[in-house]
């Protein structure tokens, strides 16, 4: 479903509309900005878009984009073309770790020498109408959602760069319980992010405390320099 949101990201990263919806390679392109880079923005799955990257990175310099809501106002409406009725702000705040939730269906495409991911942390509005065919898991269904605000870009090519933002600041062996500590995330995305990163082949195992896997770098992290 094209949305609001990823129409007003285009337009964020390209403003000449001429320059959207390009056709390349057998692909529609969202956007080629003016250094030539493909734009590729994905407000769902990034799993949907794995193979068309893989192919796209082999002879273009790619750009990923990828929002998370870290702030998400939900609007609701008794019918697509009535008014909003109510509004709330969702519980849920995405931050940086969930990419790990997306990154487990990408690592195929991500890292690649003609490929940069940027995920945004964003404050999005979210318009949600009656389900057609309501059960008890799906009350209603998603008829837009929009940006407001970009709070932060997070711009990667490496699995380094992406446990340089994170700020982990681990050394030695250590588990998925000191990669949650240490990243601000609960165990189970760091379990995830721990995968992402031995597929990476950025971690790698080293052996068990009881039940539990032990990891360690592959080779040192560089110190982040400052902006």
């Amino acid at each position: 479903m094209a949305t609001s949101l990823h129409q007003q990201l285009k337009e964020h990263y390209v403003r000449d509309p001429s320059r959207h919806e390009v056709d390349l390679d057998d692909y529609r392109i969202d956007a080629i900005d003016d250094d030539g880079q493909l734009i590729e923005i994905q407000c769902a799955s990034l799993a949907a878009i794995r193979d068309k990257i893989v192919k796209l990175t082999k002879r273009n310099r790619v750009i990923v984009v990828k929002p998370l809501a870290r702030k998400k106002k939900l609007l609701k409406k008794l019918r697509r073309n009535g008014k909003v009725v109510s509004s709330r702000y969702s519980p849920s705040h995405q931050t940086l770790p969930y990419i790990f939730l997306e990154l487990v269906h990408f690592t195929n495409a991500f890292p690649h020498p003609n490929m940069q991911l940027d995920i945004l942390l964003t404050e999005q509005e979210e318009i949600r109408v009656p389900a057609k065919r309501k059960t008890w898991r799906r009350k209603h269904s998603v008829q837009d959602r929009a940006l407001v605000n970009i709070e932060q870009t997070i711009s990667v090519r490496t699995p380094e760069d992406l446990w340089q933002q994170l700020n982990l600041s681990l050394e030695g062996e250590f588990t998925t319980t000191d990669l949650a500590e240490f990243g601000n995330m609960p165990r189970w995305l760091a379990q995830k992010a721990a995968w992402c990163f031995r597929k990476m082949n950025f971690i790698e195992t080293t052996g068990k405390q009881g039940n539990t896997i032990v990891y360690q770098l592959v080779k040192p992290v560089q110190p982040r320099q400052a902006a």
